[in-house]
């Protein structure tokens, strides 16, 4: 992966990890209004996926130089690792920053 520390560089690599294999959930307006906070606690979340440590690794580098607050990742299986970004306001920005939305 590129190395460079540009903010259009930046957003461009996670734009183009995000076109790969990135998902968001957002939160059901209905559920939150019907239900107790107790049944239902899913917020808006956002998920890169990188296929090796050392891309995890550059994730977590662009998502820092970007200006998110980097959330715990987690392993899915023994081959992918997943970097979540959390909250309505990051996810919006992060989705702004990449023209996605």
């Amino acid at each position: 992966m590129q190395r460079t520390g540009s903010a259009s560089s930046v957003a461009d690599e996670l734009a183009a990890l995000f076109r790969r294999n990135g998902c968001v959930r957002r939160q059901n307006a209905h559920r939150v209004a019907t239900e107790d906070w107790t049944r239902y606690k899913k917020g808006n979340e956002l998920r890169l996926t990188a296929n090796s440590e050392a891309e995890l690794e550059r994730i977590r580098q662009l998502l820092a130089a970007a200006g998110f607050k980097l959330a715990r990742p987690h392993s899915k299986g023994k081959s992918q690792y997943r970097q979540p970004v959390y909250g309505s306001e990051e996810v919006e920005r992060f989705l702004e920053m990449i023209g996605a939305e």
